[in-house]
Parts: structure tokens; sequence; C-alpha cells
């Protein structure tokens, strides 16, 4: 039987054809629009094998999910703005959304945000982060803004809205890991002596002997403390503040931070978020003698507040017993080292001390790593950013290796050298 020419094809095949104007052109369905009709794109060659071949490129990329969603596209502008407002501020911490909206706002916008999405290439976002460092943008930045746009092209694949993610083909920012030389035993000594000089001393005595983090440390509660017991749980962190202007009809003309009306618009602080972060660790005498001591004066300032005493219950608090803000802290830190005339040091090269502590104490590294709050699957790189050699630790150990391969002077000559053999 002879079979009938088809004079169309089926619904929803691809179709080749020469127009009226000379060309081949051909549609391709690749999916439903959003009205509900199919998604038809159009190629046009001069040959019909250019056109075929345009074709077939388009069916393997409809069938691989590799092609955008039909509509007018995004800018990398629009894109992110959306992105970090809409989809990452609901599922992540202010303090991660906060990294991310400026990522966004001051670098990526201005930067890149004129690109189509769909048109970016690794290539343009090498060559931005080239920029932001020739502009005298440091490394960390450079990286961290890389990871920003990572994460919200990632988004956008899997949405449909660009094929592929050209952050994750693009070279990232060299960042050369910076040397860090914990504290001596001396160095912590004198800060400790000076530091029992200030208010709330024994927020820099946790700092050193325990190791926790800014936000921990500053996140701390009275009702996370037993000091009948000698412990301590780590279950908060202390959030940055953020302010809006409360100074309504009329403008004070200042940043919202320093608005006399402003608002907080941030929670004070969340829980800790990591399994390995929620932990409880043990208290040395001493601090908990120090922190009895500061429980006392923290007592006498609450009845010299009277009536403007807040009663958050911070272990480290205000006068008035709000939270500490962690920008004051940090310069609090830096005039300690000063006063101290210790050398300049980031605030969390105290967390790298403790741990170098807990190393030259020899604690073995299953307890080292929940006193830390390390993950278990990365604990072995974190001790090995953290905890550091010193220059003890090589001594002791180079005279281990010379008492093993060198007998002391004034051994018996017979025992100090080999065995001779008779020939």
């Amino acid at each position: 039987m002879t079979e009938t020419k088809r004079t169309r094809q089926p619904n929803g095949a691809s179709s080749i054809y020469l127009g009226k104007d000379g060309k081949w052109h051909g549609r391709v369905t690749v999916g439903v629009r959003d009205d509900g009709k199919p998604d038809r794109r159009h190629v046009e060659r001069k040959t019909k094998a250019e056109v075929t071949k345009a074709v077939r490129e388009l069916e393997r990329a409809r069938d691989d999910k590799k092609l955008r969603k039909p509509g007018k596209g995004w800018t990398v502008q629009g894109w992110l703005e959306h992105w970090v407002e809409n989809i990452a501020k609901p599922y992540v911490s202010e303090n991660t959304y906060a990294g991310y909206e400026v990522d966004v706002r001051v670098h990526l916008v201005p930067g890149i945000g004129a690109h189509r999405l769909d048109r970016l290439e690794p290539e343009h976002l090498e060559r931005f982060y080239q920029r932001m460092q020739s502009n005298g943008s440091a490394a960390g930045t450079a990286h961290h803004v890389h990871r920003t746009v990572r994460t919200a092209l990632s988004e956008a694949v899997r949405r449909g809205h660009v094929p592929t993610n050209a952050a994750e083909i693009a070279k990232a920012p060299r960042l050369e890991e910076e040397d860090i030389e914990p504290f001596t035993i001396e160095e912590v000594q004198s800060l400790l002596v000076e530091a029992a000089k200030l208010r709330n001393s024994a927020r820099w005595v946790v700092a050193l002997a325990l190791g926790l983090r800014q936000g921990e440390a500053l996140g701390l509660h009275w009702e996370d403390v037993d000091l009948a017991s000698g412990y301590v749980r780590i279950r908060k962190n202390r959030l940055r503040p953020k302010y809006a202007h409360g100074c309504g009809a009329n403008p004070c003309g200042r940043k919202a931070g320093y608005c006399p009306k402003r608002e907080q618009t941030r929670r004070e602080h969340k829980s800790t978020k990591s399994r390995a972060g929620r932990r409880t660790i043990g208290l040395p005498d001493p601090l908990i003698k120090i922190l009895r001591q500061h429980q006392e004066a923290q007592d006498r300032e609450r009845i010299a507040a009277g009536a403007d005493w807040e009663g958050k219950g911070y272990v480290f608090a205000s006068p008035i017993g709000g939270p500490l803000s962690p920008n004051t802290d940090f310069h609090t830190w830096k005039r300690l080292l000063r006063d101290a005339g210790v050398r300049n040091g980031r605030l969390h090269d105290a967390r790298h001390t403790a741990a170098t502590v807990l190393l030259i104490l020899g604690v073995p590294d299953v307890v080292i790593d929940p006193i830390m709050g390390w993950e278990p699957g990365g604990a072995a790189r974190m001790r090995a950013r953290y905890m550091h050699v010193t220059g003890t630790m090589l001594r002791k150990v180079a005279q281990q290796v010379g008492d093993a391969l060198w007998v002391p002077t004034g051994a018996d000559n017979e025992t100090a050298r080999p065995d001779k053999k008779n020939n």
C-alpha cells in the first residue's frame, strides 16, 4: 500500500519550510507558555542545511532543559534585585541576607547589571572581579561577591531563566589564606591583666579561654550559664543591629543609625543555626570565679539603674541591661590591645588562640571539636586552620627526636656506637 504524503507535520513536531522571503524557517515546540498555549520557537537561515542544524540544536537544548523561559528576558540587575528580596531574603538568616544585599547593591548592579541575564559570559565576571580589585576592593570582598552571584545564577538556572551558570565557569578571584599567629601565653596574660580594669572584663576572659565567636559571647544569657555545675551552653547568636528612621515627616538628615528616633528593624539575637554550634562547654575554676564577680557587678548596676533596667538576661550587657553592639565590642577589643601593649590582631584571633591552647594541652580531637563548635564533616579542615603549632611545641618535639636518635653525653662508648663485627 502506497503511503500518503503528509502535507503538514503532526502537532508538536518541529517544522522546516521555505518562506516567501526566500529564507528557510524552522519552528520547534519547546513547552507550554504561561497562558497554556504551545511555546513555539522560531529560527531562520539562508539554507535548508543551516536551518536544519539550528532546529536540531534547539531540540537538543529543549531535551536537555537548557532553554530559557519564554517572554522578555531578565537583565542581570533585574534578576539579582528580584532574587535577593523575594527568593533569598525569606529563607536565609539576617546576616546572610545583609551580605547578599550589599554585594548586589554596591558591587554587582553597578558593575554588571546592564547585561542581559542570558548573555552574561564568564569573561564578563572575570573582568568585573579584576576591576573591583583595581579599584581598591580586597580579594576577599571580590571572592564574596563571586559566591553571591554564583548562588543567584544557580537559582536562575534551576528556574529555567538561563541555560548555564556563568559564575560556575568563571575563575573565582584568587584568595590567599592569611597567615595567622595566635597570641602567646605571655600576650594573653598581659591582655587579661589589662582587661581586669574594664567593665565587662569577663567578656575578654571568655574569648581567650573558651574561644567563643563574637556573636556567641554577646548572645550569651544567664539562663545558659550554670556556675554551680561549672558549664555554659551556647545556644544564641547576637545579631548586628539594623535601624530605620523614626523621624517621620521631619527628616533628621542623618543616617538611620544616627537618627535620634531610630527604630530597630532586626531582632537582637537568633538561635545558633548548626547542631555543632549548639554545645556545652566546661568552665575552668578561675573563670567560674571571674563570672561570679561579674554577676555581682551586674547586680549592682541593676540596682543603680532602677526602673531603667531593661533586664533582658544578657551576661555581657550595657549599663542598663541591654545588649552590647558588636561594633562597640570590636573597638573595645582594639583599645584593649593598645593598652596592654600587645600587637594588633583581629578579635577572631582570640578564637585561634583558644584552639591552640587546647592543642598545647594535648586535648584529644574528639573533645576539641565540640568545644570549638566544629561540624564533624569539616572538623579536620577547621583544626588545620585554627590550631597552630607553636615554637614551644616545635622545641619539645625536637628534644624528643634528639633523645631518640642520640645517646646522652657520658654514656658507655660501646653503647654510643654500633657494634663492630670481627672480620
